[in-house]
């Protein structure tokens, strides 16, 4: 330890609340701190993020806009709160130290689409994520789903039951790594796996489960696919006859599907959208988003009797490779029979969807939280909720 001169250093206490864990918060402090030559430690307790911070005023002064101008991008900040500390000598450097569990006051981040980064791996043939649909890293990926308990750690997710490889724990261990306490984090060697089965429980054998299921729904079948909060019902939208089996089947005769395709360049050739709309529909909440629709743009039994499209984008890396083999939007409806539950376990999706599935494509990730498809649209440059769900739950309202 170091005795310093008190009129040259100030020490201070920063309290960080809002939606700060499980988000790469501890990281961006530790990244600032060392950039701005800051000693001292940041941890996670019950009431958010702790910091201690050792620096010259002007530094700190820095240091505390950075913070709030230079978030990650999952999360939020409720409050700030500096007050001095009574230590006067300094720590060498600055660390992430072990989290005071405590009375745990924070909240639970809302599952968020894939980013960038993660998807440019899962396209990267040169990677060892290529083509791994539970790519995820702190920026993106499942967490009110998979969540059991608070404090937001792994051995209270659904991902207990996947040991890190070695690579991967040394991502998750490394503070200036994003998958740093990336609670979900895995890969092809260590996480969650898919299986392809018919509706009678057999595994159809396929070099490649989402290229086979491609082929499957471009054929006009009908095939359950877990998700991230649930199972979807997916089909050929263009395909009229199959559109006609699944209301049949699902006794969903009247209300629209939902639909979702690759881009949004095919969103725009069945529907109108504005500058509001398209950043709503990238947004990392990725929602549905009930849009005006151009005429004689898709079948009728989409949306019977409406003038408007329920579309959204891929959320998930399972959904973008899904959707990059495919050319046309496809039916993305509940996985359930109408005015029942959203099927989430794999076995009873089994029993309670084989009558309206023909295949299943399936993953053994338990789903711990329910979450269907949130669904919005814009009025008066506003966004409103027709269902506040996956991607904002369980978020408070101010």
């Amino acid at each position: 330890m170091n005795i310093v001169e008190p009129q040259l250093i100030k020490a201070e206490q920063i309290r960080v609340c809002g939606i700060v864990q499980g988000v790469g918060f501890r990281p961006l402090v530790w990244r600032l701190a060392k950039e701005l030559g800051i000693t001292g430690n940041v941890c996670n307790d019950g009431e958010g993020v702790l910091i201690h911070a050792f620096a010259e005023s002007s530094v700190l002064n820095n240091f505390i806009n950075r913070i709030q101008t230079e978030p990650p991008p999952l999360a939020r900040i409720d409050s700030l709160q500096r007050s001095p500390l009574l230590e006067q000598t300094t720590p060498d450097e600055f660390e992430i130290i072990s989290s005071d569990k405590g009375i745990n006051m924070t909240g639970i981040v809302a599952d968020a689409a894939t980013c960038s980064d993660c998807l440019a791996e899962v396209f990267d043939s040169n990677d060892r994520r290529y083509r791994y649909p539970f790519t995820n890293c702190t920026n993106c990926g499942p967490r009110l789903s998979i969540v059991k308990a608070i404090p937001y750690d792994r051995i209270n997710t659904s991902m207990q039951d996947f040991k890190m490889c070695k690579a991967c724990q040394q991502e998750y261990d490394n503070p200036v790594d994003r998958r740093f306490h990336a609670q979900p984090n895995a890969c092809k060697e260590c996480g969650p796996q898919l299986s392809l089965l018919d509706n009678n429980a057999v595994v159809v054998e396929a070099d490649d489960d989402v290229e086979t299921t491609c082929e499957l729904i471009k054929q006009g079948y009908i095939v359950a696919i877990k998700g991230i909060g649930g199972f979807h019902l997916a089909c050929d939208a263009m395909n009229v006859e199959t559109v006609k089996t699944l209301r049949k089947r699902k006794r969903r005769y009247h209300k629209p599907f939902a639909l979702m395709v690759r881009d949004i360049d095919v969103i725009k050739q069945y529907a109108n959208v504005n500058e509001i709309e398209e950043h709503l529909l990238k947004d990392k909440t990725a929602p549905v988003l009930v849009l005006t629709a151009k005429e004689n743009s898709l079948p009728d039994d989409i949306a019977p009797g409406q003038n408007t499209l329920g579309f959204m984008l891929p959320y998930t890396p399972l959904h973008q490779l899904l959707l990059s083999e495919m050319q046309q939007p496809i039916v993305m409806t509940s996985g359930n029979s109408s005015d029942e539950p959203q099927c989430i376990d794999n076995e009873v999706a089994l029993q309670q969807l084989k009558k309206i599935a023909d295949y299943f494509l399936l993953h053994d990730r338990d789903i711990v939280n329910r979450l269907d498809d949130s669904v919005i649209r814009i009025m008066d440059d506003k966004p409103r909720f027709f269902r506040r769900a996956r991607g904002f739950a369980p978020e408070s309202i101010a």
